[in-house]
Parts: C-alpha cells; structure tokens; sequence
C-alpha cells in the first residue's frame, strides 16, 4: 500500500469512528507501529487529525497543531524551562527536531541569541520575532514531519561553529547508549553535538530505555543532561561520575 493510500485510510477510519489508536491501525493496515506514528505526524500538520497519546482523533476548532499531544509532555515543558535557562544573550544555539527542542524555541524566541535548526515548527514559533535571529538548516523536507535532512542539512553544519547543541532523543539505553529511530537523524543529531563548544542532552523519563536502533553518542559524550527526577538514576549517575552536569527538572 502507498503512503498516500495509507494515510487515506487512516483519515477515513478517524473520520468513521471518531477516533483510532495506533495499535488498531497498525494491524489493520499492516504496518509498524512506528510507520503509523510517522503518518498520524504528517496528517496533524495538513490539519485533518489531531494526534493524541496512543493515536489520533479528530481535529479540535482553534487547537494549536503544535501542541505536544505525548504523555511525557509536561516533562518535556518542565525540562525545556530549565534547558532554556542555560543559554546565554547572544549565544549561538543549535536546536534538533522534537517537541522538548520546539518549547525551548518558545522560551528564547524574546532574547538575543542565534537559533540554528532543522526543525521547521520553530520557523513557526520564532520566525516573526525580531529579538530572535533565525537560521534555517538546508536539506530534504520529509524524513519527519516539519523537519529537513540529508546531505546538504549535514554540509551546512559542517560550516557552523555554535555556542551550545541542545540534542533530544528516542531512548536512552541502560549503557548510556542515547539513540534515535532514523539513522539520518542520528547522524545529523551527532553532527550537531560535534558542531558546539557544549552540548546538552534534553530527555524525558519515557525515552529510558525508549525506542531507536541508531547510536548518537553516550550519555557521557555531552556536557549537561537535562531529565526528570523520574528517570531511572543508574545511567545517568554513571555519566555524573564520568563529569557530566546532571541537571533535573
């Protein structure tokens, strides 16, 4: 089945049934579940769903499609504030895709600093501000929904020389390995900790052990975790010993 034939299909069960959670479409349509959250992402922005944890229903009148529809998204705006309070006026800050990533955005969208990213919801949340300089990575629109990548996304970055890298994740395993689930995004994610004199780690207590099969680094690789008091404390610590700044929110 196309993607286009999948995602009709998906439109036209939600629209049915007012509902339908990731799980039911995953067996329906025959596909990962993983498959399904990437085009329940690509509907949300088109307007005609809106996504919620474990699915997607339909569209609220006046909702804010950048919501944060996750169960972890209290943690995520939680960590955001004290990601945020990191950077410094004028600090040059690289921003990845992700939710945690785009609240960041939202806090520093008033102050002088340089925003770099791959992310295109931040063109939305930052774009119209004249406080905030705004540079947007080249590349491929598409390996996620409201992101760019590929090889011109990792050329660009070879040209830049940021302050601070602020990196999230899709799971953190109990070695410390920090993983995501698309092996161009963890080049890109990896570039872009390289690209900065410090890199933070932004990761919500859900994302231990979490999903992804492509390494970005260890724990031990960056200079600050941001996390929640409910993430499991063996990995982290482990990085606190190795001199990583452990930071809860």
């Amino acid at each position: 089945m196309l993607t286009q034939q999948r995602e009709a299909a998906i439109v036209e069960r939600v629209r049915t049934a007012g509902s339908a959670t990731v799980e039911e479409l995953s067996r329906v349509l025959a596909v990962s579940g993983t498959t399904i959250r990437r085009d329940l992402e690509r509907l949300e922005l088109t307007g005609v769903l809106r996504r919620v944890h474990g699915g997607a229903t339909l569209p609220e009148t006046g909702a804010d499609e950048l919501e944060d529809p996750d169960a972890d998204a209290a943690e995520k705006r939680a960590i955001a504030a004290v990601a945020a309070g990191l950077i410094r006026d004028g600090d040059v800050v690289l921003l990845d895709i992700g939710h945690t990533t785009l609240a960041i955005a939202r806090h520093l969208r008033d102050r002088p600093v340089t925003l770099v990213t791959n992310n295109l919801w931040i063109l939305r949340v930052v774009g119209d501000n004249p406080a905030c300089t705004l540079i947007l990575l080249g590349g491929t629109v598409g390996s996620k929904p409201g992101t760019v990548s590929g090889p011109l996304t990792e050329q660009m970055l070879d040209l830049i020389h940021a302050d601070v890298a602020v990196i999230s994740s899709g799971g953190v395993r109990p070695d410390g390995a920090v993983v995501t689930d698309l092996n161009q995004e963890a080049t890109i994610k990896h570039r872009m900790s390289r690209a900065a004199d410090r890199s933070i780690l932004v990761v919500t207590s859900l994302k231990f052990p979490g999903e992804g099969a492509f390494r970005i680094a260890s724990l031990q690789d960056f200079d600050t975790i941001v996390t929640t008091a409910d993430a499991p404390r063996a990995p982290v610590e482990v990085a606190r010993r190795r001199g990583v700044e452990v930071l809860y929110a």
